[in-house]
């Protein structure tokens, strides 16, 4: 940090809450062994937490001591409301995934972050969120076999009744 540096809104309180996390990292790397020797499985992991330990210290001391910026605000400058937005509905598509199932969550998630974030018409957002899907699905559902929660969507009789097809319903 430079001299004379003005302090951004929620700076303070950031650097504080790093300062207690690294404090909160040195008591876990403490607990991982003690002080028993400079070899021990928790040397290295104490070491880094002190550095952070020191570090964040150093700078929330500075930090506070700077001049608070008068022209910004937390809200408006710092976390506007499409952060909030982003932040509501990955914590939306969390609680939603497993009783849902990925293919209706995923698309929830997806139409509702393009409409809000983008403003564009209604079938751009519909037919975005639909392609983007139908691609993430593909890559990760039929080429690598990753399992993802079924939910309301039969997706295992889906691509079941697919295979019989394209095998000739043998």
């Amino acid at each position: 940090m430079r001299e004379g540096h003005i302090r951004r809104p929620g700076e303070a309180v950031f650097s504080i809450l790093m300062a207690a996390f690294s404090l909160f990292l040195l008591w876990k790397a403490i607990e991982i062994d003690g002080f028993s020797a400079l070899s021990s499985s928790g040397a290295l992991p104490m070491g880094a937490a002190a550095t952070m330990v020191v570090s964040a210290v150093l700078i929330a001391m500075k930090t506070l001591k700077s001049e608070p910026d008068k022209t910004e605000t937390f809200a408006v400058n710092i976390l506007p409301r499409d952060v909030w937005t982003g932040v509501a509905l990955i914590i939306a598509y969390a609680v939603l995934l497993v009783p849902l199932g990925f293919l209706p969550t995923s698309f929830l998630f997806l139409f509702v972050m393009t409409k809000a974030l983008s403003g564009r018409s209604w079938f751009f957002c519909l037919w975005t969120s639909a392609v983007t899907l139908v691609s993430i699905y593909l890559v990760f559902r039929v080429v690598f076999a990753v399992l993802m929660p079924e939910g309301i969507v039969p997706e295992g009789q889906i691509l079941a009744w697919f295979g019989k097809l394209l095998s000739g319903g043998k």
